[in-house]
């Protein structure tokens, strides 16, 4: 019987990032799918599809250690695991019901369903509820702009989305030239986001508070990272051709899509304004006897941070950090825009994620878009955004049920290192540069780990060494 010592060696190169389940898996590095999954993205960046068939996925978090939880509006929680760190997860469990909003803070996982938001507990490294879900408010409006986004903020707030039952508070609801309700009815209970505690079980939607106003759906949610500001996307009003008679690419093209700062008591004017990308103002709707040139009313109404093209119909938004992407992408917001429905007779639009930059939380350079699809406008319908620990940026699609992973192609291996199929792309996946290692061999130690650091910061070398017998 003779010893035979078989040595491991495990290389760390520079800008190596952890990928899903790093701590699991330590040698692995992610590996960007062909073509970025369907996905065109600014040079130098590319895309691992962590997750594909999902379900109707929309908002997304992600732990620490690299676990996504996505809530899928069928099929309940997602929660997706990397074991071998490729980017992809291989380990996939469901819990809960499904919505819309999620969120993970102060060890506990938030989710939203149409009426209700709940919590689990959720303890590091958890990929599952050990305990069942607690009931934080319940009996939320449903019908209409039912879909609830959530977010969690500092002095145990937890912030909800209530979007409106109609279009624009008509008496008959998208009704040709039927007046507006005023005051509008709904105000009073949507159209607006509510703060609740995020600690007391069992409330109600009267235990909230309407924290801002005039909010048609603001399903993109976030708190900023460094302000702890809530900041929101908003989806503008429909039909002002169908329901009005206005030009048919006035209509297409307004109102404009909001990015805005909320603040307690802000009140952004819906049902009664609108924001007209033209005139670059509010306007008073022609519910409420506008003619789209006069403000009205609204010239009190509070203004937006920056506006996008109309019926692009923003779902998510996502503040950038200083990390894996690089420095380009450390101040500003992700937006995700799911795609206009009427637009026609002008082409459909939006369908894409976009790069806002902002500087002192106002708009430094016009925005840029950052996620396309490759099989045309309409084949990426994105529906939630969320910035990782490591700054990569983590796409959820609800049509494809599809979750990407962006990284920055130099910190990655390809699958397969080619230009997407319209040849408009980056170059996918660049592969890391290899380096050397010595040979390692060693008779006469004892099982333990061997650290070497020769390579003066470019390299780092852990060799393992283990035993095993062989006859002979």
């Amino acid at each position: 019987m003779r010893t035979l010592w078989i040595t491991l060696l495990l290389l760390s190169a520079p800008g190596w990032h952890p990928p899903l389940g790093a701590q699991n898996a330590p040698t692995a590095r992610v590996r960007c799918t062909p073509r970025n999954g369907g996905l065109s993205l600014p040079d130098g960046l590319c895309a691992v599809v962590v997750g594909r068939d999902l379900g109707p996925v929309r908002h997304l978090a992600v732990a620490a250690n690299g676990d996504v939880f996505v809530n899928a509006a069928k099929g309940g929680i997602v929660a997706l695991r990397d074991t071998t760190g490729d980017g992809a997860a291989d380990v996939i469990r469901r819990f809960g019901q499904g919505g819309t909003g999620i969120a993970l803070a102060d060890g506990w996982l938030y989710y939203a369903t149409n009426d209700a938001v709940s919590r689990y507990r959720w303890r590091a490294g958890q990929l599952e509820p050990a305990e069942p879900a607690e009931i934080i408010v319940q009996g939320l409006p449903t019908g209409g702009h039912e879909a609830k986004s959530i977010a969690v903020g500092a002095g145990d707030a937890l912030y909800v989305n209530l979007g409106s039952e109609s279009n624009s508070c008509q008496q008959t609801d998208r009704g040709d030239r039927s007046p507006g309700r005023d005051p509008c009815p709904e105000l009073a209970t949507r159209a607006g986001v509510w703060r609740f505690s995020a600690s007391r079980s069992g409330q109600r939607l009267a235990d909230g508070k309407r924290f801002a106003t005039g909010l048609r759906n603001a399903l993109g949610l976030a708190i900023h990272p460094a302000s702890g500001a809530l900041w929101a996307t908003t989806h503008g009003r429909d039909q002002l051709a169908q329901n009005w008679g206005f030009d048919e690419r006035k209509s297409a093209e307004n109102p404009g899509e909001e990015l805005v700062r909320l603040e307690a008591g802000g009140d952004f004017g819906w049902p009664y304004c609108y924001y007209d990308v033209d005139l670059k103002t509010k306007v008073l709707a022609p519910e409420y006897g506008g003619d789209g040139s006069k403000p009205g009313r609204c010239a009190n109404a509070k203004r937006p941070v920056a506006v996008y093209p109309g019926h692009w119909a923003p779902m998510a938004v996502a503040f950038g950090r200083a990390g894996v992407l690089g420095d380009g992408y450390a101040d500003g917001a992700f937006i995700a825009f799911h795609g206009s429905w009427n637009r026609a007779p002008l082409p459909q639009a939006g369908y894409r994620v976009i790069w806002q930059p902002l500087a002192a939380g106002a708009p430094s350079k016009p925005f840029l878009s950052f996620a396309t699809g490759t099989a045309g406008d309409s084949s990426f319908r994105p529906s939630g955004l969320a910035t990782g620990p490591d700054g990569s940026l983590y796409i959820a699609a609800d049509a494809s049920g599809t979750v990407w992973r962006v990284v920055r192609s130099s910190d990655t291996r390809s699958r397969a290192a080619a230009s997407d199929s319209q040849g408009t792309g980056p170059a996918v996946g660049e592969p890391a540069p290899d380096f050397a290692l010595p040979a390692a061999t060693r008779e006469g130690v004892s099982d333990r780990t061997v650290r070497l650091s020769e390579f003066k910061g470019k390299t780092v070398v852990l060799a393992f060494f283990f035993k095993a017998r062989t006859k002979g």
